[in-house]
């Protein structure tokens, strides 16, 4: 059965290509039964189940669905947008840090209740570096005026 696709209109492809696809998906289903049967019959003239032969598999059947992450963030402008804080940053969340005066603070959702910054670690922040990394980073700070007077 050869066909000439040159010769055919758009729609003639079209329906060609659907038909193609209807029935590469009865095909493989076909060949799933088959060879489910015999895997089937395999195991049980053995008397065995799934579960003896791959043990991982069976396993991982009882596993529970990760749950899912409530959003922490929203767009003021447009509401029906969240992001949960995982995973990399949507464009209209990156696009809002650029504008001048919007924080990631300022974009969360219970903005009232997200607790203020801990006493440790605003306490962290304004402490001046330590000594031996201020050291660091003179030597490193000198080597290169060094590299580039050469």
């Amino acid at each position: 059965m050869a066909i000439n696709l040159k010769t055919l209109s758009p729609s003639e492809l079209e329906s060609l290509i659907h038909t193609a696809r209807s029935q590469l998906e009865q095909s493989r289903s076909r060949q799933v039964e088959e060879v489910r049967g015999k895997i089937e019959a395999l195991l049980h003239g053995a008397g065995l189940t799934l579960g003896d032969v791959f043990p991982r598999i069976a396993a991982g059947r009882g596993r529970k669905a990760k749950s899912t992450v409530a959003p922490k963030y929203r767009n003021p402008e447009d509401p029906s947008q969240t992001w949960t804080g995982r995973g990399k940053r949507p464009l209209w969340l990156a696009a809002l840090l650029k504008k001048r005066g919007v924080t990631l603070e300022s974009l969360l959702i219970d903005a009232a209740a997200a607790p203020a910054k801990s006493a440790k670690r605003a306490a962290k922040s304004t402490k001046k570096r330590a000594p031996a990394k201020a050291a660091r980073k003179t030597v490193k700070k000198a080597a290169k005026t060094t590299r580039r007077r050469r």
